[in-house]
């Protein structure tokens, strides 16, 4: 592409073409808000469509029925052994991708959204330049920054960047090495720890903190991590990180474990330790933008900046970094933009490790209710005494509520087991209508059903629940 000094303006001006900036270009356009999409990549989506949440889900999938047809024996039904076809795998994977990836063109095209391929830095409060497009310039009216996140990586004398993949480059499945160490804990680590496990991969997961998946409740993670460890050859927590070097075609990596010293050779070593906000590379400094101490930028309920014509959303605004959260706060930003009354005040935002089994939750937990001081009361019911689970062979699953004590108002749920990423939207639906329990156990659900377990469970709190 020829780059010339061309300058077009545009009322307002987004700048990234991931979900929460492509859903704020498309709402801006039902608002008859003339927009302009500038997006780095080849194609929009994002991080979560190209690398990340899609991508992720599609090898989950895969996984998920490999391990499906193992088990489907306790059924009395017998398959050959699941072999991964790796060439198949990349090529479906990558045909998802580019599905989608096309989809959002076609959903800011029939709007006409501008969209501008090419990396974008402020000028000012009012204009960005373009890097690698024939539109030098773009002025705008407001502008919302969308530019995402990307993975940490651990100190180069730690672990050199050329020695291992991040998640991105795990997603691409270039193969499936015999031996794979994955350091970090957290959800992308031990979604595609998983992945690769039922791939055929030996799988090391090397955590530093004391145990896995922290953000939820020991008793939402305990069913996963306890599949993880028949899956996987070995979890080590508490574990702290030495270094790696090349040692011929593997890396050699060095840990310690209670104060003694291992060193162990890996053919790919995953880091997976966070992500961090893209805020750092696009001339924030020319604007009056405010950026906090950890890379994010300040704003408030609508999104806006300290600068008044710029918004921000997604995982430069803060955590948590979810896709779903960047969407909604696409929405507000525009409807701000448009004039409108609205703020980002959500009753909950729901997060989701889409291992087998799932594991979701949303609100307080159990951990959070107790360091708040909070009087509520906790109430669970097993995927044992479902109807439908035990028909489906997963019993390993548990549906928690936690309610305010005096008024029996919903806190908080979690639930871990087959789609628990499906059924919490019930819960978020009810946390945001200020659902008390009889609300919910009133409200007659399907049987048999796992969503049956929620209504169980609010039964609970009433007293009386008539399968436990």
């Amino acid at each position: 592409m020829v780059v010339g000094e061309f300058t077009q303006d545009t009322d307002l001006l987004i700048i990234g073409g991931g979900p929460g900036g492509y859903v704020a270009a498309c709402a801006a356009a039902d608002h008859g808000i003339r927009a302009t999409v500038i997006e780095k990549a080849d194609v929009p989506g994002g991080v979560c469509l190209r690398e990340g949440c899609i991508p992720s889900k599609t090898l989950l999938n895969i996984a998920k029925i490999m391990d499906e047809a193992e088990e489907a024996t306790q059924f009395g039904i017998t398959f050959g052994k699941p072999k991964a076809d790796i060439d198949k795998i990349r090529e479906w994977k990558n045909s998802v991708v580019k599905k989608l990836a096309g989809g959002v063109k076609q959903l800011l095209a029939g709007r006409k959204v501008e969209y501008i391929n090419g990396s974008a830095r402020f000028e000012s409060s009012t204009s960005v330049r373009v890097e690698g497009s024939d539109v030098a310039h773009v002025k705008f009216k407001h502008c919302i920054i969308a530019t995402g996140s990307s993975a940490k990586l651990l100190p180069e004398s730690l672990m050199p960047r050329e020695l291992c993949w991040d998640a991105a480059d795990a997603l691409k499945v270039s193969e499936i090495p015999k031996r794979m160490m994955v350091i970090g804990g957290g959800y992308i680590g031990l979604e595609l720890g998983q992945v690769y496990a039922k791939f055929g991969s030996e799988v090391t997961v090397l955590e530093a903190l004391d145990g896995l998946l922290l953000g939820a409740d020991p008793d939402m993670s305990r069913p996963l991590i306890n599949k993880l460890k028949k899956q996987m050859k070995t979890i080590h927590t508490s574990a702290v990180l030495k270094g790696a070097k090349k040692s011929g075609s593997a890396v050699a990596v060095t840990y310690s474990i209670g104060g003694t010293d291992r060193t162990e050779e890996y053919d790919r070593v995953l880091v997976s330790v966070g992500r961090r906000p893209n805020t750092d590379q696009i001339g924030l400094e020319k604007t009056k933008v405010s950026v906090n101490d950890r890379g994010f930028i300040e704003v408030d309920a609508q999104r806006r900046t300290t600068d008044k014509r710029i918004f921000a959303i997604g995982d430069v605004a803060g955590e948590p970094m979810l896709a779903h959260k960047a969407m909604r706060e696409g929405k507000v930003a525009v409807a701000t933009i448009a004039g409108k009354a609205a703020a980002f005040d959500p009753a909950c935002i729901p997060a989701v490790v889409y291992t087998d089994p799932e594991v979701a939750w949303c609100g307080v937990t159990e951990a959070e209710a107790k360091k708040k001081g909070l009087n509520v009361k906790v109430t669970k019911f097993p995927w044992s005494a479902s109807g439908r689970a035990v028909a489906m062979g997963r019993t390993d699953g548990l549906t928690k509520m936690i309610f305010d004590q005096a008024t029996q108002r919903l806190l908080g749920v979690g639930i871990v087991g087959a789609h628990a990423g499906d059924l919490i939207s019930e819960a978020v639906l009810a946390m945001e209508m200020a659902a008390v329990a009889e609300d919910i156990a009133v409200s007659i659900h399907p049987h048999p059903a796992t969503s049956e377990t929620l209504a169980e469970a609010a039964e609970a709190m009433l007293g009386f629940a008539s399968h436990v």
